[in-house]
């Protein structure tokens, strides 16, 4: 009651909060219409509802201020800004005991539960005692009896890894016992005898002697094949019997066994008894069969022979022995042939024919020394008799037959055919049966495992053979010793740049004896391991072909700077007799002449490709420079000095008679006329010659050098292609046509406007003439006017710019016409101005002497400005007709209209 009063107090002085609202409409004011957040939060109003008055919410157990984890007192506060303090604690004193309230009733409502349960609760504990006791014995049994399941467990375990470890000893034995049966097995079937004493006798000091089954194999007769392919099948026999013997003694080697050790002598003594029979067998067969060059042996015994060296290699390849065949093939075949064939003197001796297996194609083609044509295109593959691609897929590797080399009159060519006629009859089919031995155990190995995986590392493809997996007959025998016979022996005479003719011949065979090679591989995976051998990179690198390109680029290049020494353009008379082709000049041939020779099959070698296409580019602006530096100094044309005098204040070219044009230049003397003829035959030389050298290089460029030059090298940093290289090499020297075409049209102008002088005398002459008859003639000069243009391009007789009659004669021709017209309005104008001054004279005069009445003096002048008329259209038409003689459509050109204007219209106007 007494906080009640307080209240009620509280709220007398200011029931309604008349104070408030009066503060808050003076913020309102102040702010303007809209109130400021503080405003409205004092307020507690909702800002989207600026009119309604605050709701009182009051305190709950729902305010989710005071039910929060965490009391804040700042937001709590703040939610209730529209309170006053003195109105907010009497609310919290309100709530308060509101709280106290309810917390006594709840007291009151469980107290009798309360009391109850400390009733209930007595004497439990002593209850709890009783029930803890028996638990301490249950535990002790309980671990008793998992001690004994764990020692029985434990036996139990002990008893088992004993019965492993037995069964383990037990497969051990069994897998010693294996190892000392295929020991006894292979030693008997070696006929291995056991030494007298039981301690193992050292490798190196064992007699390796020939066993006594491999005696008397040289002989080829029946029972010796017989012994021969039953002793193939028995090595073949004993190698599988030693791989299982390796592959045991590996897996008992991981097992730390000493038994291993002990008998390691013995395996190692198999493996050199079966090497040496091995090695011995297969030496003989190779014998037997590459020494047969009488044809002893049948080809049944051929047969079996081969088939015996199939074996043989198969047991290499299991055994991973292919070095050693290889060494053997190298020592008893391929060395002795190599001694024999290639040595210092082998280019001057005497060759023995080598008898073929097979019948080869026959030797065609051109000698190298017979003559050849000035233009001689390089083409691949010259060096080989037959005329066709040895390289079309009708003669891969299949056929395995050996593309001979043209040999006539070159002792280089005939040694390698040699060499090429020996591999192909003693190692082509060597090579085919190594690589089908080779496939076959790649792809075993791949399923199954191969012996090789025992002792080398693991491949990342069962199917790839790398260098030291496999047979690599043509890169390790082959190649290997004929590449290393050739740079030992034959290296001076082979590699000597000395004489680049002899060097590039040299070349060009050697490579085709290379490709030739190739062709004999059976796989292109042995000829990428030839072309990775060792001595195949050392072989190319003993090229000197930077000093062939050095000798060959100071040939051509002496030759042309003494031709390019002269910088006057001298054209000949007749390019037919002095055999320059389509050029006029002697530099543009030699030119033409140092570029075809990068590319003829006399000079160019691939392998220099890129510095020949780049003494290529050089030869054209070499061109291009010396052109710059002979040609006589151009001229302005017509045109330009005509715009440059109406830009200067002179009389513009209009036709009309207040502004008549000025005449483009002065008439030439006979000095200037003179001086006219060596120029035109130095600018019709110049681009006559640029002509062809674009036509040629371009037609070169496309028919040859495009095919020549390897993709590899068909751009540059920026990503322009070689073709676009050269097309803007030529574009620059292309663009010296249009100023010398422009000379050419200068001086022929000048010339043609000499004969155009004669119009500016028609007046005088027909006044002067006692006959007033009309003219049906044109003047004598209008033939003329066009002589020079048509004498220029040899129309009707030779002239300079006869090779430039069908691209330049319509175009230079329709400049000049359009020049003359305009030389011709300008005299026409002339003309006209003069008749008019004369006019208006004699018309001063007739007026004095109308007083005596003399009146015949009009009618005659008159009848001869009709007459003056009249010729004048009659050589307008004329040279009409000449300029259309010309190949020129006279009518429609702007100029010769307002001519043919100008000439139909009166002589004077009236005045």
């Amino acid at each position: 009651m007494a906080s009640q009063s307080a209240r009620r107090h509280d709220k007398i002085p200011d029931p309604f909060e008349l104070e408030r609202l009066a503060e808050e409409l003076v913020a309102r004011e102040q702010a303007g219409s809209t109130p400021t957040p503080d405003i409205r939060a004092m307020s507690g109003r909702d800002p989207s509802s600026k009119h309604d008055l605050p709701i009182h919410v009051p305190l709950s157990h729902d305010n989710p201020y005071l039910i929060a984890e965490t009391f804040n007192v700042e937001d709590f506060l703040v939610s209730r800004s529209h309170t006053s303090l003195p109105d907010l604690r009497t609310e919290l004193r309100d709530y308060l005991s509101a709280l106290k309230e309810e917390l006594v009733l709840l007291i009151n409502d469980d107290y009798e539960a309360f009391i109850s349960l400390s009733t209930d609760l007595k004497g439990e504990g002593a209850r709890l005692e009783r029930l803890k006791y028996p638990l301490g014995e249950l535990r002790a049994q309980i671990l008793e009896s998992r001690k004994g399941l764990q020692d029985i467990q434990a036996a139990i375990q002990d008893k088992l890894e004993a019965r492993s470890k037995l069964r383990d000893e037990k497969a051990l034995l069994h897998l010693l016992l294996k190892i000392s049966e295929s020991v006894t097995r292979l030693e008997s079937l070696l006929l291995i005898s056991h030494p007298a004493h039981d301690a193992p006798t050292p490798l190196g000091m064992a007699e390796l002697k020939v066993p006594p089954h491999l005696v008397n194999d040289s002989q080829p007769n029946d029972s010796n094949l017989k012994a021969r392919g039953n002793r193939a099948k028995h090595l073949a026999r004993v190698a599988t019997e030693y791989t299982q013997l390796l592959y045991h003694v590996s897996k008992a080697r991981s097992e730390k066994c000493v038994f291993v050790d002990e008998i390691q002598w013995s395996v190692d003594r198999i493996q050199t008894t079966l090497s040496s029979d091995l090695d011995h067998l297969f030496a003989s067969t190779l014998i037997s069969l590459t020494n047969n060059v009488d044809g002893k042996i049948s080809e049944i015994e051929r047969a079996k022979a081969t088939a015996d060296l199939t074996e043989y290699l198969r047991i290499y390849d299991t055994l991973g022995l292919w070095r050693t065949a290889e060494e053997l093939l190298k020592r008893d075949v391929m060395q002795g042939f190599i001694r024999k064939t290639i040595f210092p003197e082998a280019l001057a001796a005497p060759r023995s024919p080598i008898i073929p297996r097979t019948p080869l194609p026959p030797t065609l083609g051109v000698s190298h020394t017979s003559s050849l044509p000035p233009r001689t295109p390089y083409t691949p593959f010259t060096a080989f008799a037959s005329k066709q691609n040895p390289f079309d897929s009708a003669y891969g590797p299949a056929s395995q037959s050996a593309q001979l080399l043209d040999e006539s009159g070159d002792p280089l060519a005939s040694l390698y055919n040699q060499v090429l006629r020996f591999v192909e009859r003693d190692f082509c089919r060597i090579m085919e049966i190594t690589e089908k031995v080779s496939l076959k155990s790649a792809s075993g190995s791949k399923e199954k495992g191969n012996f090789a995986t025992l002792i080398a590392p693991p491949k990342d493809d069962g199917l790839t053979l790398s260098n030291d997996d496999g047979f690599e007959i043509m890169a390790n025998v082959v190649w290997a010793e004929i590449g290393r016979a050739i740079m030992d022996e034959l290296g001076n005479i082979v590699f000597a740049a000395g004489n680049p003719d002899e060097f590039r011949k040299h070349h060009a065979t050697t490579q085709a004896f290379i490709r030739a090679l190739e062709l004999l591989a059976p796989s292109t995976q042995s000829i990428q391991s030839m072309r990775s051998h060792p001595v195949y990179s050392a072989f190319n690198r003993r090229w000197q072909l930077q000093v062939y390109f050095q000798l060959r680029w100071k040939d051509i290049i002496t030759r042309l700077e003494e031709s390019l020494a002269v910088t006057t353009i001298t054209p000949a008379a007749h390019t037919s007799i002095t055999g320059r082709g389509p050029f006029v000049t002697a530099q543009a041939a030699d030119v033409w002449t140092a570029i075809s020779a990068c590319w003829s099959a006399e000079v160019y070698i691939p392998d220099l490709g890129h510095r020949f296409w780049k003494l290529t580019l050089q030869l054209i602006g070499r061109f291009k420079g010396w052109l710059d530096s002979s040609l006589p100094a151009s001229e302005l044309p017509v045109k330009a000095v005509t715009a440059l005098m109406n830009e200067k204040g002179s009389t513009p070219s209009s036709l009309s008679r207040a502004a008549t044009p000025a005449p483009p230049s002065e008439t030439t003397n006979a000095e200037t006329s003179a001086t006219d003829e060596p120029l035109l035959r130095q600018f019709s030389a110049a681009i006559v010659d640029i002509k062809a050298m674009v036509s040629l290089v371009w037609a070169l460029w496309r028919e040859e050098v495009s095919m020549m030059l390897p993709e590899t090298t068909g751009g540059t940093e920026e990503g322009i292609s070689l073709e676009e290289i050269l097309l803007q090499q030529l574009n620059m020297l292309e663009n010296l046509t249009a100023p010398l075409s422009n000379q050419l049209v200068q001086i022929l102008t000048r010339r043609c406007c000499d004969a155009l002088l004669p119009v500016r005398s028609i007046p005088s002459q027909f006044r002067a003439m006692s006959s007033k008859r009309i003219p049906t003639e044109p003047s004598y000069f209008v033939s003329a006017i066009l002589r020079p243009v048509k004498t220029f391009f040899g129309v009707g007789a030779n002239g300079p710019g006869e090779n430039l009659k069908d691209d330049f004669m319509k175009p230079i021709s329709t400049e000049v016409i359009d020049n003359v017209c305009q030389r011709y309005i300008h005299y026409l104008t002339a003309m006209k101005r003069a008749e008019g001054s004369l006019r208006r004279l004699e018309k001063g005069r007739r007026s004095a002497l109308s007083l005596f009445g003399t009146g015949s003096a009009g009618k005659d002048d008159g009848r001869d400005e009709e007459r003056i008329r009249t010729q004048m259209v009659l050589d307008v038409e004329a040279f009409a007709k000449e300029g259309q003689s010309l190949g020129v459509d006279v009518p429609s050109t702007d100029s010769f209209k307002l001519l043919h204007k100008m000439v139909h219209t009166e002589l004077i106007d009236d005045l």
